[in-house]
């Protein structure tokens, strides 16, 4: 590549902060947030197609890929927290103006962000991430009583979140064609899952999703007063969430452009091309 992927680590807070880079100094950031259980792993594709364009940066958030996993009596894994960690990370590398693109738990990461420094957004990339309650679905009944009563829930809540079906069809959703996705996607995320201490980790955290939603109006009224330069992308094969999701953030901004892709949850499995086009001609106004 012309523009090479760099591995780098950075302190903030306290922490190792692992994050990934590639593209020049002086071309218009994107700043990536990745998903449960993911990591800065999930945006090679676009660093490998957009970086001749773009200066791409992706963390790992505190508990995932190759940054610090504090002990979570010592480290809150709140969505608060990891957001506060984020934005000293991008004020650690001069990040000033910057494209956010965020999914799954990046979306509840980026929000925040926003809510907390609009003046350094220039746009918003959804994909695949929530912002309206009717987004979560039926699948999302039991999650809400393990908000509800953690104590009665969490055994059960925990052998859905972390099992390797689960892991898988966050990726493969109901794709027929299941022969396009690489196993090491879902097998490798497991074996994450299962480091001594990550049950704990992201059970704490999959607890404070709830303060997600009740921010959701928040984020709602904001997208509606300020009309952002929105691109909303959505794997046509999503299980995570309802499909009733990218309309509604439409709903909030009606210029939004919303495109549906040949993909699952993590969409950058099978439509990374795609996607790239999408985000390219999004931020130039090709399209």
């Amino acid at each position: 590549m012309k523009n090479p992927v760099f591995y780098r680590s950075v302190q903030v807070d306290g922490l190792s902060i692992f994050y990934r880079e590639a593209g020049p100094k002086d071309a218009p950031v994107l700043l990536l947030l990745h998903g449960l259980p993911s990591s800065s792993r999930m945006y090679e594709p676009l660093l490998q197609r957009l970086s001749d364009r773009y200066h791409l940066i992706a963390p790992d958030y505190p508990g995932f890929g190759h940054s610090d996993w504090p002990d979570p009596t010592t480290f809150a894994y709140t969505f608060d927290n990891i957001a506060t960690v984020m934005e000293h990370f991008t004020e650690m590398l001069g990040l000033t103006q910057y494209t956010l693109y965020m999914q799954d738990y990046g979306g509840p990461v980026g929000f925040r962000l926003t809510l907390a420094h609009p003046e350094r957004v220039q746009s918003l990339i959804v994909q695949d991430a929530v912002a309206h309650d009717t987004g979560l679905g039926e699948n999302w009944n039991l999650r809400r009583a393990f908000w509800a009563n953690r104590a009665a829930h969490e055994e059960t809540l925990r052998t859905n979140l972390l099992s390797l079906a689960t892991t898988r069809t966050r990726h493969v959703g109901n794709d027929p064609q299941i022969e396009r996705y690489d196993p090491d996607l879902w097998t490798d995320e497991f074996r994450f899952l299962n480091q001594p201490g990550q049950a704990n980790i992201q059970s704490d955290l999959f607890y404070d999703y709830q303060s997600n939603v009740a921010a959701y109006p928040k984020w709602q009224e904001w997208m509606r007063k300020t009309q952002p330069h929105l691109l909303v992308l959505w794997g046509k094969y999503e299980l995570s969430f309802d499909d009733s999701e990218p309309e509604a953030f439409r709903c909030d901004v009606p210029q939004a452009q919303v495109h549906r892709v040949d993909g699952g949850h993590f969409a950058l499995d099978t439509a990374a091309d795609e996607i790239s086009d999408l985000v390219d001609c999004f931020l130039t106004g090709s399209r």
